[in-house]
């Protein structure tokens, strides 16, 4: 059954504190976190400030997905913020060694991010310092666009790399997920999946939660 991560992307930010509530209450295990800086993709987001109000008021893991540009700087500030897991793409810097490496410096979980068109081949030489892979299934920056299936080889090579080299890295995804698309992902190897719209946007988001887990069953 794959791990449900809702991005409070598509939350609704005047009632952000009830809608975690009820997603925690509803069988989420991670709550997905988009830093966007306006650069490395065209829409502007939140800051360290931001995850350390929702540690505040909620225990589940703290998934931030650093969409900027030289990541390296910001690292430190979302881990004293209250980071579970730092993920950042391999697209947005010239020293991803470097940045992983901080990150797990930082007492954080690391992931390395890559978009979908970017090969695995990319970040073979650091996949054995991750925590975490997240395969985009969409172009990053915007929600509800719809889902990419070419980007499953890319989830299905990641497993056998796994199973291969005896990594134990979890392999995320997010964009346009829902109960369809999910099911082709976690067979090619997917634990943790991110779903914004597909949770947020409708009149009974835990029924979505457990749509995701119950196709993954």
């Amino acid at each position: 059954m794959i791990k449900v991560a809702p991005s409070i992307l598509s939350a609704d930010y005047v009632n952000l504190q009830r809608d975690i509530e009820m997603v925690e209450k509803g069988g989420a295990e991670y709550l997905h976190i988009d830093v966007m800086d306006g650069t490395f993709v065209p829409s502007i987001s939140y800051g360290p400030g931001f995850v350390k109000a929702i540690r505040k008021v909620s225990n589940l893991f703290l998934d931030v997905h650093l969409m900027v540009e030289k990541p390296g700087h910001l690292i430190q500030d979302f881990a004293d913020a209250g980071a579970d897991l730092i993920g950042i793409h391999v697209e947005a810097t010239q020293h991803i060694h470097g940045d992983i490496q901080t990150i797990n410096n930082a007492g954080v979980k690391s992931e390395v991010v890559i978009n979908p068109g970017t090969p695995v081949s990319a970040i073979l030489p650091i996949l054995h310092m991750v925590d975490q892979v997240l395969v985009m299934t969409v172009n990053p920056g915007f929600g509800g666009q719809k889902f990419l299936p070419e980007t499953v080889a890319k989830i299905a090579e990641l497993n056998q790399l796994k199973a291969d080299k005896g990594y134990t890295y979890d392999i995320e995804i997010d964009g346009g997920v829902n109960a369809d698309t999910v099911v082709a992902c976690y067979e090619a190897g997917a634990t943790v999946a991110v779903a914004g719209s597909y949770v947020f946007n409708d009149a009974d988001p835990v029924a979505k939660i457990n749509a995701l887990k119950t196709a993954t069953k």
